[in-house]
């Protein structure tokens, strides 16, 4: 059984109150000498506070909890560290929850941190959204979300990367290199990021004087799967001399995939990325790619919710994080006179 402050009161000679007040610095009407008995007996008695009855008292508990879609993608792992980190420097806790993609899995656990009592949450959203489910959904606590946009109507503050600017980086990049025919594989076309990202893809087309040619735009998961599978299932038009991914985890699928079919990276096709994920780097070939910076991503996000508990002053926010063209070894000019030594379609 934990000690309690009745239990260490017992044992001092005092009241609880007394106790109460000396464990909490709100000692200044009493004797040095019992402070200093009080201080010694919960030490000896090994006397930890109740942090639960306590916030219930000052209606803070000084815990906030995160909540991200994926916790197998390195991008959110790292989020994670970057929030966990932010939080430990301003004197918070942290609870972690993952709602693997799931809009159910989400509220509940909204819900779930409601009921834990924490003073807000940090949330990177799942990928599909219910804008009616959402706007009728109240969260009677701080809510700051990060890299996709949601519904709920209470949520103000927004931390978000550069994602069209960083997609129409890395595609301006391949076609600087000769690339014309650029394929795109991108995640689910229905979410905030993946519009920008596609926007950034057409936007360098057009600066380019290259047309949009939608049968060069693929829509599947942010997944390695899709991009090994898509890769290994289809055969790639011999004029598509680049593959522009919507995340690092389809660019390694794709790697992976032409590695396969006998095709090199980047002497036949250029691969290119978006996040820069530690295994960009320690690939072979190393994947060129848009570095996120995921770290400070989750960092800033804790420090703006904690600025809102603390009450600093801010208007309705938002944050555009600048992203960062990442250049290595899965990326070369193209050559004129040669071809992909199989077809890959555009499926």
């Amino acid at each position: 059984m934990p000690v309690t402050l009745k239990d260490v009161a017992a044992v001092a000679g005092v009241s609880i109150a007394t106790v109460s007040k000396v464990l909490n610095g709100k000692d200044f009407d009493i004797g040095k000498k019992t402070i200093e008995k009080v201080k010694r007996i919960a030490k000896e008695m090994d006397y930890r506070p109740n942090s639960m009855a306590r916030s219930m008292k000052t209606k803070v508990s000084r815990t906030i909890g995160l909540i991200i879609p994926d916790v197998r993608n390195p991008f959110f792992t790292d989020l994670a560290r970057g929030a966990e980190d932010s939080a430990h420097e301003r004197g918070y806790s942290l609870l972690f929850c993952n709602s693997d993609n799931d809009l159910d899995k989400e509220m509940g656990y909204i819900e779930t941190l409601v009921q834990k009592q924490v003073d807000g949450i940090a949330l990177a959203p799942s990928i599909n959204r219910d804008q009616k489910r959402e706007e009728a959904f109240k969260i009677p606590l701080p809510i700051v979300t990060l890299d996709r946009d949601v519904y709920f109507p209470e949520v103000k503050d927004h931390i978000h990367t550069e994602n069209e600017t960083g997609a129409y980086t890395a595609v301006n990049y391949l076609i600087s290199l000769g690339h014309e025919r650029i394929l795109f594989l991108s995640g689910q076309l229905d979410i905030g990021v993946s519009i920008e990202r596609l926007a950034g893809y057409r936007r360098a087309l057009k600066d380019n004087g290259i047309d949009f040619d939608e049968t060069l735009l693929k829509e599947g998961e942010y997944s390695f799967e899709f991009g090994y599978d898509y890769t290994k299932e289809n055969s790639l038009d011999p004029s598509i001399t680049a593959v522009f991914c919507g995340n690092d985890l389809i660019a390694l699928g794709v790697i992976k995939g032409l590695k396969e079919k006998g095709i090199q990276v980047p002497e036949e096709v250029s691969v290119v990325g978006f996040d820069d994920i530690f295994l960009s780097n320690i690939n072979s070939p190393g994947l060129t790619t848009i570095r996120q910076p995921s770290y400070k991503l989750g960092f800033v996000t804790v420090q703006r919710l904690i600025d809102i508990l603390e009450g600093v002053e801010h208007p309705e926010f938002q944050l555009n994080i600048p992203l960062q063209l990442i250049i290595r070894e899965s990326t070369a000019p193209r050559k004129t006179n040669s071809k992909p030594s199989q077809k890959i379609s555009n499926g």
